[in-house]
């Protein structure tokens, strides 16, 4: 049986209602910042639970802006997570200020128990990474960012209407990033992300940061940015946002029949923490397993393409060479990436593929291939 990781094909199989609706845009004219980007962060902050949201052009931008209007910069340290795509640190360097990494904890994000040993003089902010889809313990990072007198960015990019205690993650901080990157749950036709604030200075600020720092044709507040939510992209993310909750809900049911199905491989296969008081919204689907590799191999070798999220720790990679970090520092996070593993957990998923992928693994195991031997896909750069 074939079980893909991409869903687009399947998801934009029909395409004359989109195509309509580009039809109408180019009609339009209305290419720049007009009404369908209004439109579309009206309903995103709506969605939300915030009052107000901007649309940018990635959610890497979407970072980038939100570090440089809350001033952090030259000279400042940023702590964040090395179990993040690329783009979280990234965007820290890119504003000029150094990383300082915190290693994570069994649900894949910052351990909170961590981050005030990081915290210097030079400290001006906290980025939170709610990595695979599971929001970090904000309210355990914000008391600690209050305490030390600290701004909080989250880094939300996998993340939309994952919440705690009913609350949306994305309200926590002085500002939330979200990217629209075609395979995220709310995603879009190329690239595209969203900030999302509850302060009305930030959301004019950022409204000008995003367009030149622009407050009309002829006038210019601030040297800034051109990083805006393309038309077209927004046209598309007004059409799928009706379906985002449908989405998240089939995500869950699909998690939780893979989580229930694994109960009984627990000496091979280890199911992340699942706290009661949040919901995970499964952007991945990720677990800790014995013979990561093997298992890999034996899974894309009968038509189920699992991944890896991620390989190499950000600390190990080249571009982090100059942070001076090494092998060991992060014990946690090395150790995850050489034990975890991606299986597909989208919503176009029927039943019978999940307990088709679930098949495989126990027949993995079964056949007596779980060795505690726990390969190593990266090297030091």
């Amino acid at each position: 049986m074939n079980v893909p990781y991409s869903y687009l094909d399947e998801q934009f199989a029909q395409i004359d209602d989109y195509l309509e609706d580009i039809r109408r845009l180019v009609q339009s004219g209305d290419f720049t910042l007009g009404g369908a980007v209004a439109e579309f962060e009206e309903r995103f902050a709506k969605l939300c639970g915030l009052p107000y949201a901007i649309g940018v052009g990635s959610g890497t931008d979407a970072l980038i802006l939100s570090l440089k209007i809350i001033g952090v910069g030259y000279g400042d340290e940023v702590i964040t997570t090395p179990n993040t795509f690329i783009s979280t640190v990234g965007a820290i360097a890119m504003v000029g200020a150094r990383p300082v990494f915190v290693d994570n904890n069994q649900e894949y994000t910052i351990d909170p128990d961590k981050i005030a040993a990081a915290i210097t003089p030079k400290t001006k902010a906290i980025v939170p990474v709610h990595l695979t889809g599971a929001p970090a313990d904000m309210p355990r990072i914000m008391e600690l960012a209050e305490r030390h007198k600290l701004l909080v960015v989250e880094d939300a990019a996998q993340a939309i209407l994952a919440k705690i205690n009913g609350r949306h993650v994305g309200s926590w901080g002085q500002t939330a990033c979200f990217s629209l990157h075609p395979l995220k749950n709310l995603n879009v036709w190329g690239d595209g992300g969203v900030i999302v604030t509850r302060s009305p200075e930030l959301y004019r600020k950022l409204r000008l940061f995003r367009n030149h720092g622009m407050t009309t044709r002829d006038e210019i507040e601030m040297f800034a940015h051109n990083s805006r939510l393309d038309s077209l992209q927004a046209v598309i993310g007004n059409r799928l946002i009706n379906e985002v909750a449908d989405i998240t809900a089939k995500r869950i049911a699909n998690a939780q029949q893979y989580d229930k199905a694994f109960g009984d491989l627990n000496e091979f296969v280890t199911i992340p923490l699942r706290r009661p008081n949040t919901q995970q919204v499964y952007h991945t689907y990720v677990l800790r397993v014995k013979n990561r590799d093997g298992l890999l191999r034996y899974l894309i070798e009968r038509g189920v393409k699992a991944k890896v999220h991620y390989p190499i720790p950000v600390h190990l990679q080249k571009a982090s060479a100059y942070l001076g970090y090494k092998e060991g520092d992060f014990p946690v996070c090395e150790k995850d990436a050489r034990t975890i593993i991606s299986l597909p957990v989208h919503q176009h998923l029927i039943s019978a593929q999940i307990d088709y992928v679930v098949g495989c693994v126990h027949e993995f195991y079964r056949a007596g291939r779980g060795s505690t031997k726990e390969d190593v896909l990266y090297t030091r750069c």
